[in-house]
């Protein structure tokens, strides 16, 4: 039998050049600093016109340049930032409709062979108690995050040669592989989409979870400025290198993955800077693969056991701010889905959901195992930093039921065929939106049935009604009357006990 190489042996051996190289230009990543710096000076006093025809091309449902991306992040009036607010809520309504989409992390693995400054699960937090779950004990998580009502989950790995693909895979197997049955109906509910968080893979090992069914694959560059990237990513570990973990996503996408995830830590650099670089990652996937990220996350930086950086950077971001940075995201990259977590405190989260979010995560642990854990306590030895809203499922959806947002727990597409190149021209044309639309009420009367308390089905059936009527009315399905007669009859059929329908 091998003896397991040691963890500097497996990082020596994880990164492969050519898988860089082919991808820069000109021997350059797309990152360019001083073509952002010069960005942001020079569009520092954009007229209000130029302002308004600005948000005007986003509502066009276009990308904005980064010159037009750097004139909103450099507006100073408050009258302007309240039409910012009101055009980004408007362009997610245009392109996704008014859903909201849930899901679950699921923590499966604390080992990590990298020691970044920021994050709680670093190899040298010997405060950290490290675990990696079996398939059962994974298992045993899924089937908790099920009786909350999810049908989607992010698993997230550290990045270590015991998590690598042949733990990947078998993971997400696991996850798939459970049923839940609701103690309400009866009704058998399982996950439908696992997303995967997790590091920078080559192409072969990406095949791989293609096959292994991943849903959307995501990796954060943290920071896309490169000297604070290698200043908390030691140079001597997989991280450490800034390209690598630059092109996972170009990786990705030509080992066959439809749906990648790109996002930034915000509050390890200039904010202003962060939205930039996740600016220029969008574009630069348009220019390479004719489509960009699938969702952008913009979470913040928190306190982390072990970690000083995490509580002492200079470089926080305010709550005024951060609302600022996702309506200038929501803008700059309309059809891209924005996922606000429960980093974030319940009152921001709630403000920040009506500048463009569409996506958010509810009823989160994210401690190792900690679903299945019978006294529910948090275990701060095995988090990755601290959470800032702990509610549940159900209470969640109450409050977006009340901001007029219907709740959705949609895996439509990525089963119909409507990702990659498919899916970004229906956004762009606001024709996904409709099957959206019809996707979260099917996928909310499943909710309401199955797993909503008494409270919850009240508020519940009153927007259902709502959304129904509004449905009836839309030209689109007018022009289309085979896709409301569908949705009615997988709606009855909903009603009298099956599952899973969708269109």
């Amino acid at each position: 039998m091998e003896k397991p190489l040691s963890s500097a042996q497996w990082t020596k051996q994880i990164i492969n050049q050519h898988e860089i190289d082919k991808y820069l230009i000109n021997g350059c990543d797309f990152v360019s600093e001083s073509e952002i710096i010069l960005h942001l000076k020079q569009n520092s006093h954009t007229s209000s016109q130029q302002i308004h025809d600005i948000l005007q091309k986003s509502l066009a449902i276009q990308n904005l340049s980064p010159a037009e991306t750097a004139a909103l992040l450099n507006v100073t009036s408050a009258e302007l930032w309240e039409k910012i607010f009101e055009t980004a809520l408007a362009v997610k309504r245009k392109v996704y409709d008014n859903r909201i989409v849930f899901f679950a992390p699921l923590y499966a693995s604390n080992l990590c062979v990298n020691n970044c400054a920021y994050c709680g699960f670093r190899s040298e937090n010997n405060l950290e108690v490290r675990r990696m779950l079996t398939s059962q004990e994974i298992i045993s998580e899924t089937q908790a995050i099920l009786q909350e009502g999810h049908k989607r989950v992010v698993m997230v790995v550290g990045e270590h040669q015991n998590t690598a693909i042949e733990y990947l895979c078998e993971a997400i197997k696991a996850a798939y592989s459970v049923e839940y049955k609701s103690i309400k109906t009866g009704c058998v509910s399982r996950i439908r989409r696992v997303n995967v968080n997790a590091a920078p893979m080559d192409i072969g090992d990406l095949k791989r979870l293609k096959e292994a069914g991943i849903g959307t694959y995501q990796v954060f560059q943290e920071t896309y400025h490169h000297q604070t990237y290698q200043e908390i990513h030691p140079a001597n570990t997989v991280k450490g290198n800034y390209r690598w973990r630059l092109y996972a996503h170009h990786r990705a996408l030509e080992a066959g993955l439809d749906d990648v995830a790109i996002g930034a830590l915000f509050g390890l650099y200039d904010w202003r800077f962060e939205v930039m670089g996740l600016v220029y990652h969008a574009l630069d996937l348009e220019r390479q693969f004719g489509i960009g990220p699938h969702t952008i996350s913009f979470p913040r930086l928190n306190p982390a056991l072990g970690s000083e950086l995490s509580i002492k950077s200079p470089w926080q971001v305010s709550d005024a701010d951060f609302k600022k940075l996702v309506a200038v995201l929501r803008l700059a990259v309309p059809t891209a889905g924005l996922i606000i977590t429960a980093r974030e405190k319940a009152e921001l989260k709630k403000e920040v959901i009506q500048v463009g979010c569409t996506q958010t995560d509810a009823s989160t642990r994210i401690g190792i195992g900690s679903y299945s854990k019978d006294d529910k306590v948090k275990h701060l030895d095995s988090e990755q930093f601290v959470l800032g809203d702990s509610r549940n499922l159900d209470e969640l959806i109450q409050e977006m039921i009340q901001q007029g947002n219907i709740p959705s727990f949609c895996t439509a597409g990525y089963r119909c065929g409507r990702t990659g190149e498919t899916i970004m021209g229906m956004l762009s044309k606001c024709d996904e939106g409709k099957f959206c639309k019809l996707n979260a009420v099917l996928t909310f009367r499943e909710y309401l049935n199955d797993f909503a308390s008494d409270s919850t089905r009240i508020l519940g059936e009153s927007i259902l009604q709502k959304e129904m009527a509004s449905i009836e009315t839309m030209a689109y399905f007018k022009n289309k009357p085979h896709l409301l007669q569908k949705f009615h009859r997988d709606y009855s059929e909903l009603l009298n006990g099956k599952r899973d329908v969708y269109i």
